[in-house]
């Protein structure tokens, strides 16, 4: 069964088309904001433009932006090939990789740049594959006394290391070719997980308040 994994939740470009979990393609680049330009070139120059029996996207937390832009690219191409669709978290992704490195902690703490001064974050058992509570938005200096993990991991493990004044940060992007660890996570609807209101509020409501 081929998938295509789309991932844009961080400042990584991430896609990969697996064939029963071995890649045919793969593109991982840190683009910044550059997902809506890159992403569907990217995903054309994949093995038969990435053609597949079923989509993953990853549906954040994340950028906002980003995590918006895969996911309509996903519901367009699931929609056109008359393929299924599901989503996976980028918290899950990044736990579930540094869990198959050299982890040794008892717990993992992952963490993703956020904004206004906040990091997403969430702790998993030591395989990775156990989140032990729901995926939170706080802001670093709080985080920095709420987590006492030696190693810390993600997008904002160095800034929240730095905060902290010890520890040892890896910092780590999901990748769309990492799907297979992920695989057998029960799977999400695909739609945004933001984790905190948006930043930008409709006219009438800035008025309200």
């Amino acid at each position: 069964m081929r998938i295509l994994v789309i991932d844009t939740a961080t400042q990584a470009l991430s896609v990969a088309l697996l064939d029963d979990g071995a890649p045919l393609g793969h593109f991982h680049e840190i683009v910044g904001r550059g997902h809506a330009e890159a992403l569907l070139p990217a995903i054309a120059a994949l093995p038969d433009g990435g053609r597949a029996d079923a989509i993953a996207v990853d549906v954040g937390p994340g950028s906002f932006t980003g995590v918006r832009i895969g996911i309509a690219a996903a519901r367009a191409l699931a929609l056109a090939w008359n393929i299924p669709l599901h989503g996976y978290g980028a918290l899950a992704m990044i736990a579930a990789r540094a869990a198959a490195g050299d982890h040794k902690d008892e717990t993992l703490a992952v963490t993703i740049t956020g904004g206004h001064g906040e990091l997403f974050w969430q702790a998993f058992s030591t395989d990775g594959l156990a989140p032990l509570g729901p995926p939170a938005s706080t802001p670093i200096a709080e985080l920095a006394k709420q987590l006492t993990q030696p190693t810390l991991y993600g997008t904002g493990a160095e800034a929240l290391v730095t905060a902290r004044g010890h520890g040892t940060a890896v910092s780590l992007y999901p990748d769309a070719a990492d799907y297979p660890l992920v695989a057998g996570l029960p799977p999400l609807p695909p739609s945004p997980l933001y984790c905190r209101g948006a930043d930008a509020r409709p006219m009438a409501e800035r008025a309200a308040s």
